[in-house]
């Protein structure tokens, strides 16, 4: 099945995050044709990526970076556009979980939580942003989740970054149309990926979580990947300020 309808062919992308969801859609959208650059502190996993996309008969650029800090995610957008010739596609896939109650959390972990998840997102598109509203043309997808709607137990920081991170996206989105830049989130359920796999497979989580869904089973990375390349299209030219649920279900429950 031919991916031309979705327009996506050269168009110059970059990519945070090389985890699970973050590997998915770069490796969706180097296959529809893109020119993805993907970024990530992991060195194994940006070489995974690389070699699954590779293996699948497409290419991408990886540049190893620790994005926890302003000056480092503004000096890889400027050299991702300079690499790129610009930057007409972003996705934003880093983050990361801590399951502690409330009343035991530690002020490490509130903060580690909210740089990875939020204030890299901030630093990151707002200097992205600053180049696609200068063309007049931009895609920005983020990886929220349910968890931003719903009040899992254990999620405090989660929970608080991907609520945040809606509203980030909706605001810039808002700030943005005007200059035919589209700012939208897809938000996973229950996803099974290298990251979550050692999780799900203890305690009966598995099933737990299963349970909850009205589907009756995981996601896939593929499924996420398949909203990000959707929303990055210009066949969600008309699309922005929206969370896309990908969920089986599981925010109707």
């Amino acid at each position: 099945m031919t991916t031309d309808w979705l327009q996506l062919r050269e168009r110059p992308t970059l990519v945070v995050g090389a985890g699970g969801l973050g590997g998915a859609g770069a490796q969706a959208l180097a296959l529809a044709g893109a020119r993805v650059l993907l970024a990530d502190v992991d060195a194994d996993h940006l070489e995974a990526v690389r070699l699954r996309v590779k293996e699948a008969g497409a290419e991408i650029t990886t540049v190893q970076v620790d994005l926890r800090t302003p000056d480092a995610c503004r000096t890889l957008v400027l050299d991702a556009a300079e690499r790129l010739g610009g930057i007409e596609v972003f996705l934003h896939a880093v983050g990361k979980n801590v399951r502690t109650p409330v009343l035991d959390l530690g002020d490490d972990d509130w903060e580690s939580v909210l740089t990875l998840n939020l204030s890299t997102a901030y630093w990151t598109a707002q200097a992205a942003g600053r180049v696609m509203v200068s063309a007049g043309y931009g895609r920005m997808v983020f990886c929220s989740s349910v968890s931003g709607l719903l009040a899992h137990a254990n999620h405090g920081p989660y929970a608080a970054t991907k609520g945040g991170l809606n509203q980030l996206l909706r605001v810039m989105a808002r700030e943005w149309a005007p200059s035919g830049v589209t700012v939208n989130g897809v938000a996973p359920g229950y996803i099974e990926t290298n990251l979550t796999r050692a999780y799900l497979d203890k305690d009966g989580n598995r099933e737990k979580l299963e349970s909850l869904v009205p589907a009756g089973r995981l996601g896939r990375p593929a499924e996420v990947a398949d909203a990000i390349t959707f929303l990055a299209s210009d066949r969600a030219a008309f699309v922005t300020g929206q969370i896309l649920y990908v969920d089986g279900g599981r925010t109707l429950v």
